[in-house]
């Protein structure tokens, strides 16, 4: 690894003003100021669990709804992943984990292929937890996967506990993206694909 995977990106429409830092190689710490706090919540599971630094600062309109804010988060994020990422060379490329919360289970499966792509099968067990409308999860996850350009399949397994479905999620997500990420030594910096890119 020659260079530092980091990246920054900001984003700004009529409904939102996002702003994403991240390492790719950092240990797991988070500052995130999103207005939404279970998203917060959610997001500093990825960050430790991914051993991702990141730093997300966001303004949207939330006296409307929680909606745009949240996709625009997950948009920004896939944005300023892919710029930290590069050419993908020496990565591992795909990256799966299962996490159990209590009676909760997830499996999260990932391919950095350059092909966005997103099975959300998660039936929550109550529509919204605390304030947080769990329909905008997939909007999160739909905005990462179209700037991101991965492909990621999402599986709750079992759950009784709205909450902690939602945790075993990102969790999950978190333990993947690190797997997937790693620079895998064996490869010798090679982009992993028989394509010769990705």
């Amino acid at each position: 690894m020659t260079s530092p995977r980091t990246a920054e990106v900001s984003r700004q429409t009529l409904e939102t003003r996002i702003t994403v830092r991240l390492d790719l190689d950092g240990n797991g710490s988070s500052h995130l100021a999103i207005g939404v706090p279970f998203l917060e919540h959610m997001l500093d599971q990825v960050a430790r669990h991914g051993l991702i630094d990141l730093d997300i600062q966001a303004s949207g309109d939330l006296h409307i709804d929680a909606h745009h804010t949240v996709e625009d988060v997950g948009i920004t994020l896939g944005q300023a992943m892919a710029r930290a990422i590069g050419d993908k060379k020496g990565i591992r490329r795909y990256g799966h984990a299962y996490v159990p919360l209590d009676e909760a289970l997830s499996r999260v499966v990932v391919d950095f292929s350059g092909r966005p792509g997103l099975e959300f099968q998660v039936d929550f067990t109550r529509a919204r937890i605390g304030e947080f409308d769990v329909d905008l999860f997939r909007e999160f996850f739909q905005g990462f996967v179209n700037h991101a350009g991965v492909t990621l399949h999402v599986d709750n397994l079992r759950g009784i506990n709205a909450h902690h479905q939602a945790e075993t999620v990102f969790k999950a997500f978190g333990r993947a993206l690190r797997m997937a990420l790693e620079i895998d030594p064996r490869l010798g910096g090679a982009v992993p694909s028989t394509k010769g890119s990705l």
